[in-house]
């Protein structure tokens, strides 16, 4: 029985449009790796940027690019030393003069890529190496790629004359590297007084690393050691497990006026590129075995990535830990200064002393709680009460020391990171100092403080008839004895004539309240009161600290960035399994009997 919509399956209809996975997954790795940021000064930092832009390079100057087109032309890059004579070469093997040669140092500024007429459409579409510009004439700058087309090269091979591996200019040096990675084939061309130089076998074991193949050229061989030279150069490819790959000789020669090789001396390596460009299955292979490769050192290079990622938002937690220990001893200090009645001494004492009276006072004050309940009430009737003196003196206590704690804990957060080499390159001088306007900010901190004791008290009291009959100055005396009762802890034992008065003041915070409230009510009004500054305290503690932290918010956001790069370089592997690289079809090229 056939049912309606069996011809448009959304499934079916889902999978044909959905892109491929091994190049979606690549899409996600170059987010991930794009995403990846190295803000802190570690050794691996600038390891790591140098290894994301390798790879994200080769993303897209190469993997991207040719799995979208497995059977576009073969690219055969030209590498190799200052003076090596690639650009000799390349004209040579295409019979035309299409890439400068001379004595001049660098020669190739600007890249030449040649190949057939057919072959030019794909070349000059700009997938492969997207970031030069493409022209038809000679350049000067790193930026632009000649195309070239040469009817003598055979349709499905192309040679890219590369600057200098190891030029003089840094840029020409970099974008020898670039080039390279972007080889499906890399052909390097050494002589015989240079193929031991250090830096052509490092990129030599860059390459084969990557999986590329690789192909060698001894030119300009003195006739007499050509079997010795030979023979040398082969047990250094042996060594660096490059054995397989295909090794041509050339001659000491005299240089046409052409700027060309003798026929006979390019003759064998024309053929070897012939055969390879007449037998797709050769060139499939190829390609097939340098993806391969290049996917493969994928893994160990985002590992890497991902290591150093790990390492930052290692070093900003400690940096973080480093800070928080600052402000946590400030905050603690803070803590056991409200509590230890520190706060009770010198001014805010003495105006104490003047708001509940003589010493006298003081010391029959158990006994008269109601007398001096009525006093503070009659006290709105006749004189001036000092409790803005007092509440004044209280908050120049609390700023003074909250600047203090900030100053220390500034301090001490600027020595932790000195010491740490992410933390010694991130600091300023003013990190050093509290943050800008912290003075006004400790004294807002410490009047908004003051201002919700007082509508504490009024909320608390609010049925109690004291209130009623006091009116506004009641709230105001009651709050303020709040705010001494907030400085004095039942722990707390004197010592001192000194602390002995202040024990004595503690006393009488307790019993003024007491006499309006209640035991319970004295001891809710003070908890609440102190909870409410410390919770403050830590606010402005926590906006002072956040000038370290925020400075390190970027790399403490490395670890989950680490993750995704491993989940990203997991999904690349599954795509890469189930594309079927590793057991190409078709043959690899062979080598050179030379």
């Amino acid at each position: 029985m056939t049912t309606h919509g069996d011809d448009s399956d959304p499934a079916e209809t889902s999978s044909v449009a959905a892109e491929p996975p091994l190049p979606a997954a690549l899409g996600d790795l170059r987010t991930a790796i794009t995403a990846a940021t190295y803000p802190l000064a570690l050794a691996s930092a600038r390891t790591a940027r140098d290894c994301a832009t390798v790879v994200t390079d080769q993303l897209d100057d190469y993997l991207l690019p040719r799995l979208s087109r497995l059977d576009a032309p073969l690219l055969v890059v030209v590498g190799g030393s200052t003076g090596a004579g690639k650009s000799t070469l390349v004209n040579s093997l295409v019979q035309a003069r299409v890439s400068a040669s001379g004595v001049l140092r660098p020669t190739t500024r600007s890249p030449v890529l040649v190949c057939n007429p057919a072959d030019t459409t794909w070349f000059r579409a700009g997938e492969l190496l997207p970031g030069l510009t493409r022209t038809n004439e000679p350049g000067d700058t790193t930026d632009t790629l000649q195309v070239v087309a040469a009817p003598a090269l055979p349709a499905g091979l192309a040679f890219l004359d590369a600057p200098d591996i190891d030029s003089v200019v840094d840029a020409n040096r970099a974008l020898a590297g670039q080039l390279l990675a972007a080889a499906d084939l890399w052909l390097f061309v050494t002589t015989a007084a240079r193929y031991a130089d250090a830096v052509p076998w490092g990129l030599l074991r860059t390459a084969r690393d990557r999986g590329t193949v690789v192909a060698m050229v001894l030119d300009r061989v003195p006739p007499e050691a050509a079997d010795e030279i030979r023979d040398h150069l082969a047990e250094m490819l042996t060594a660096n497990e490059l054995g397989d790959a295909p090794l041509f000789v050339l001659p000491e020669t005299v240089i046409s006026g052409q700027g060309m090789l003798p026929e006979p001396v390019v003759t064998e390596l024309r053929d070897f590129f012939a055969r390879l460009a007449a037998d797709s299955d050769a060139r499939d292979a190829v390609v097939r075995q340098t993806l391969d490769g290049a996917l493969a050192a994928l893994h160990p290079a985002v590992a890497q990535l991902a290591a150093a990622a790990d390492e930052q938002a290692t070093a900003a937690t400690a940096l973080d830990e480093r800070v928080e220990a600052a402000y946590r001893g400030a905050r603690r200090t803070v803590e056991q200064a409200v509590q230890d009645g520190r706060l009770l001494r010198g001014e805010v004492l003495a105006r104490w002393q003047e708001f509940v009276g003589t010493g006298e006072f003081l010391r029959g004050l158990e006994a008269r709680i109601g007398r001096l309940r009525d006093r503070v009430v009659a006290a709105v009737t006749g004189r001036t009460p000092p409790a803005a003196e007092l509440r004044d003196a209280i908050e120049s206590q609390l700023v003074t020391l909250l600047r203090g704690v900030a100053a220390d804990a500034a301090e001490q957060a600027y020595t932790g990171w000195q010491a740490h080499p992410a933390g010694a390159a991130l600091l300023t001088p003013e990190l050093a100092r509290p943050g800008a306007n912290l003075g006004e900010r400790a004294e807002r901190l410490v009047r908004d403080w003051q201002r919700d004791v007082l509508e504490l008290v009024r909320a608390e009291g609010g049925d109690k008839r004291f209130v009623a009959r006091t009116a506004a100055y009641a709230v105001n005396a009651t709050g303020v004895t709040v705010m001494i009762a907030v400085f004095a802890s039942t722990a707390f034992i004197p010592t001192g004539l000194e602390v002995a008065t202040g024990a004595g003041t503690a006393v009488a915070a307790q019993s003024v309240l007491q006499a309006i409230f209640g035991d319970q009510a004295v001891r809710t009004l003070a908890a609440r009161a102190r909870t409410d500054l410390l919770t403050r305290v830590d606010a402005l503690l926590a906006e002072e600290a956040a000038r370290y932290t925020a400075l390190t918010a970027v790399a403490a956001e490395a670890g989950p960035t680490a993750e995704r790069l491993r989940a990203a370089a997991a999904e690349v592997a599954a795509a890469h399994r189930e594309f079927g690289l590793a057991e190409p079809p078709g043959h690899a090229p062979a080598g050179s009997a030379t």
